[in-house]
Order: C-alpha cells, then sequence, then structure tokens
C-alpha cells in the first residue's frame, strides 16, 4: 500500500482572549523529526495558499507543522475587532503551550507577513524554539497601517472606522494602532537568542526589501538571508511556496532540536504513549529514536505511522536481513545485497499449508486462526543455488523468528 505524504489533523484551542481557536496539525507519514508552528499574514487564514504549501512541505520532510487562525480570523471564534499584535503574540503561545501538550514545543517558528512579526516577537516566550523563519515580514509590526492608512485620521478621532481589506470588510479599533505602535520589532529580533532565516522577494509590492534588510541588520548570528527572486508577497505560485518549504527544513536541520521528550530522559526500553491525535496515534521512543505508530484510516486512525503489526513485520525483516549479512560475511560467501519483505495476515489454521497438525492447536486463538509471517528474501551475487539454499535455512536462526516461533512471557506491571 502507497501511504499518503502527510495527514491533516483538525484540533482546536482556547486562545488568548478565551475564544475557541482552529487549527490544522500536518503530520509526517514517517517519524517526527520535529515539530513547527505556521503563523499566517495579516487578516489571512491557516487555509491560505502559501500556508497549505509550506505546512505541506515541512510535513514531508519530517515535521509536524501546526497552523492556526487567529482570534476572529478565518474559522476560529472571536471578533477581529476585539484583537491587537498582543494578541496575536499570545496566541501563538497558547497554539505552542497545546503542540506542547500533543507531541513537544515548536522547536521552528515560521511567519509570514505580519504572522513573520508576530513569531520574532513571540520566540523569546518559546523556550524550545530554536529557529525561527519569516517570508515576507515587515520590520515594524506597524507597517501593516498602509493598508488602510486613508482610515487612519477616523480611527484615531473617532476611534474606530470600517474598511475593506483584501475585499473584506473589517472594523479598526484606535487601540489597535496603539498596540502597533508600542512593539518596537528589531529590539525584539536583536535580544532573540534564536537562529534567524529570512526569506523575502525583490519584487514585494506590499512589503518592501528593505523591511528584509532592517530585520537581518537587527539580528545576530546565526542568521541567513534568502531572495523569492519573482515571487509575489502571498506566494501564490507553487513553486514559489515548495522552493520555500524545502530551504526552512534543509536550514531549520542544523538548529533544531528532535520532537519528544528531553535527551537525558531516554527510556531504558521502548516507550509508546498517546499522542493525543487522532484515536490511536502514538509517540515511540527507543533510545535516541523517535517513531510514531498508528492504525489506517480504515479503522479509525491517521494513517500516520506503521500499525503495530507492521513493526512487527519489521522486526522479523530487519533480524533476518542481518543475520543472513552475519552468516555471508563469516562464510565469505559472494553477497552484493539482501533484502527482506514480510507479509502479516491472519489466517484460518486449516489454510496454513506449512503448519503440522500439533503447531495448529498451539498456535491458532479461539477462533481457530493463526498469526501467519511469510518472507521473501533477495538474494543479489554470484551465488551458487546450494550457497542460496544455505542462507534460506540460516534465515531460519534469526533471534525475531526464533522468538516468533517458540513464543515468549510477557510480564505486565502498574506502574504507579
Amino acid at each position: 500500500m502507497v501511504r499518503k505524504q502527510h495527514s491533516t489533523q483538525q484540533l482546536s484551542f482556547e486562545g488568548s482572549l478565551g475564544d475557541e481557536l482552529q487549527a490544522r496539525l500536518d503530520l509526517p507519514s514517517g517519524p517526527i523529526r520535529a515539530t513547527a508552528i505556521f503563523a499566517h499574514c495579516f487578516t489571512c487564514s491557516k487555509d491560505i495558499f502559501a500556508a497549505r504549501q509550506i505546512a505541506s512541505g515541512l510535513a514531508a520532510r519530517g515535521f509536524a507543522v501546526l497552523r492556526f487562525d487567529f482570534t476572529g480570523l478565518g474559522t476560529s471564534e472571536g471578533d477581529f475587532v476585539d484583537t491587537n499584535f498582543s494578541s496575536n503574540i499570545a496566541d501563538l503561545v497558547r497554539a505552542s503551550d497545546m503542540l506542547r501538550e500533543a507531541i513537544a514545543g515548536p522547536s521552528l517558528l515560521v511567519g509570514h507577513s505580519l504572522g513573520g512579526a508576530a513569531v520574532l516577537t513571540a520566540a523569546a516566550d518559546i523556550p524550545e524554539a530554536e529557529a525561527v523563519a519569516t517570508i515576507g515580514a515587515p520590520s515594524d509590526a506597524s507597517h501593516v497601517q498602509h493598508n488602510f492608512s486613508c482610515h487612519l485620521d477616523e480611527i484615531r478621532e473617532s476611534g474606530k472606522a470600517d474598511v475593506s481589506l483584501a475585499g473584506r470588510p473589517f472594523t479598526i479599533k484606535k487601540q489597535f494602532l496603539e498596540d502597533l505602535e508600542r512593539h518596537s520589532l528589531t529590539e525584539r529580533v536583536a535580544t532573540m537568542k534564536k537562529a534567524l532565516m529570512v526569506l523575502h522577494s525583490p519584487l514585494d509590492e506590499t512589503v518592501g526589501i528593505d523591511n528584509a534588510s532592517e530585520i537581518f541588520l537587527a539580528a545576530k548570528h546565526p542568521k541567513s538571508f534568502v531572495s523569492l527572486d519573482t515571487a509575489d508577497h502571498l506566494l501564490t505560485g507553487k513553486e514559489d511556496a515548495i522552493y520555500a518549504a524545502e530551504v526552512i527544513a534543509a536550514w531549520a536541520s542544523r538548529f533544531v532540536k528532535a520532537a519528544g521528550e528531553p535527551e537525558e530522559d531516554i527510556p531504558e526500553g521502548a516507550l509508546v504513549a498517546e499522542t493525543g491525535l487522532g484515536k490511536f496515534q502514538n509517540h515511540v521512543r527507543i533510545g535516541h529514536y523517535r517513531l510514531i505508530a498508528d492504525e489506517p484510516t480504515s479503522v479509525g486512525g491517521l494513517d500516520s505511522g506503521p500499525s503495530p503489526y507492521d513493526y512487527l513485520a519489521t522486526a522479523l525483516g530487519a533480524c533476518t536481513t542481518m543475520t543472513l549479512r552475519m552468516y555471508a560475511d563469516l562464510k565469505k560467501l559472494p553477497v552484493d545485497h539482501i533484502a527482506t519483505e514480510v507479509c502479516h495476515s491472519k489466517i484460518h489454521g486449516d489454510d496454513c499449508a506449512a503448519c503440522t497438525a500439533d503447531e495448529i492447536e498451539s498456535k491458532a486463538n479461539s477462533k481457530g486462526r493463526i498469526d501467519h509471517f511469510e518472507r521473501f528474501i533477495t538474494l543479489e551475487g554470484d551465488l551458487t543455488e546450494e550457497q542460496k539454499q544455505a542462507l534460506l535455512r540460516i534465515a531460519d536462526n534469526c533471534p525475531v523468528h526464533q522468538t516468533l516461533e517458540h513464543g515468549s512471557k510477557v510480564v505486565t506491571k502498574l506502574v504507579e
């Protein structure tokens, strides 16, 4: 079966003003490499093209990406008129709290336009954040005033004004302007102490390229600048959004920490715990390695990772290949490459041609079915038929094979 490139889970959490905010969590199909938050542009939503493309691109590279609608925007509750830049920052911190409880706090923050200014400001309040990437971000939060510049006098004199932004009506209050003016973005950038990547198009007519220069100059190293060439401000070109995702993922890999518990808390065995996402998704920790276990969507899962039986088949396949390699090297056999495919199914005992009557009686469950593993071994090299058969016999000596064949004792204890 070909798995989807990634899956998306719908979530919600309480925003800074007490309203329910709607979110999407884009999950990689394999292990979660790290977690990230994407903050959308002014009056946009989590579902705009750039947000979807970048979240998808990062998920394809192992990032679990949370994108959400700020209070009063998209499908989130609340009234936009009551929000401001400070509430956006607080919403970001709330989103980080939710992601921390579900998987791990975000080690990467990505912000588009005013969302970029928001992640730069909020970064210091998110302890797990190691890297921040901005796309078309202004160097001053009050830059957004140009979107309704002809109404500024009315807002200051009357306390509010109805404006049209991107073809939609919004009410802007005086407190929104005053809050914007209280924030000094370059000061926050200078003391952020996070790795920074500034992505900007030199042809951006909404937020000029000079904003990127001011952010970059204010930041301390490590910092990077990437030109988005002919991209527009909203990254409506698919190739531009994909390129941004690829560059951010590659750059962030140098700085972000893997999702999961701190390194000092490495479990002795395999630690498997629910993520709280979907019905069956579990986060797996084995030493320094982190994986995801799940079930297919056909049985109510998210299909975001291998099933428990997939992992069991993987263990048998890996052990078989390793055992054959050890034997081939010991006997100096000309084996160039070994591959083992394992298929698992539950069949009725009477249909198992390879089973003896005693095996059927001892291994069959209450419904008369037994777990049936079938191995398909590929051996590449200048081997004789006798050598191939010898290797096939050795496959049965694989320790995992022996465990499955002979059974084992499982002792269960309750942890207080």
